[in-house]
């Protein structure tokens, strides 16, 4: 997938992350090829994730995650994620997020019923958070994504806990914290002035 299509599918699965969020509920999207087994019977054909928000966001409800290729095709709903590693402070979902994001090109989008955030996770980092609940999120969603697809995701290191992110993150857009390098940070920051 080009890096244009790319950034086009995480956004709208963002925005559909939003929606499921400012409702109080949780889901979970893989991007890239991870290891699962299905929790219920797949009688929805694959189709194009950003062509079906509605479907996508309705599958997104069930439990278990959303595994979609990097052609951006869902492959499986309902999926149960091995997960290998606990996440601090976090349930399954989120410690099937960081599991997942360890293969090689693969991205977690983590929704949140608890805390109404969603959080983003490449490298088997968590990198980026966004609170649904801050008024306006969703203009800033297109600058995020552009500010990691700019820099690479493997230049960027995590450096703090979801618990201890307002003090560890640096926000640079309204409603989303970044966790990581502060020297790409400023670096992106420098080129926006």
């Amino acid at each position: 997938m080009e890096t244009k299509e790319f950034k086009e599918l995480e956004e709208s699965l963002i925005q559909v992350g939003l929606k499921i969020a400012k409702r109080g509920e949780g889901a979970l999207f893989i991007i890239g090829n991870v290891e699962y087994k299905t929790l219920v019977n797949q009688d929805v054909p694959s189709f194009k994730a950003i062509e079906n928000p509605k479907l996508l966001e309705s599958l997104a409800l069930m439990d278990g995650a959303v595994v979609i290729g990097h052609d951006g095709m869902v492959r499986a709903y309902g999926a149960m994620i091995k997960s290998d590693t606990p996440f601090i402070n976090f349930g399954t979902r989120h410690s099937a997020a960081l599991s997942a994001s360890k293969i090689k090109g693969s991205t977690a989008i983590a929704i949140s019923e608890e805390d109404r955030k969603i959080r983003i996770f490449r490298h088997g980092k968590m990198i980026l958070q966004i609170d649904a609940l801050e008024k306006n999120v969703e203009a800033s969603v297109s600058r995020a994504v552009n500010f990691l697809e700019s820099i690479g995701a493997g230049t960027i290191g995590t450096i703090g806990t979801g618990i201890l992110a307002p003090s560890l993150g640096i926000a640079f857009l309204p409603g989303v914290i970044l966790f990581g390098s502060a020297y790409y940070l400023a670096k992106f920051l420098s080129k926006k002035k």
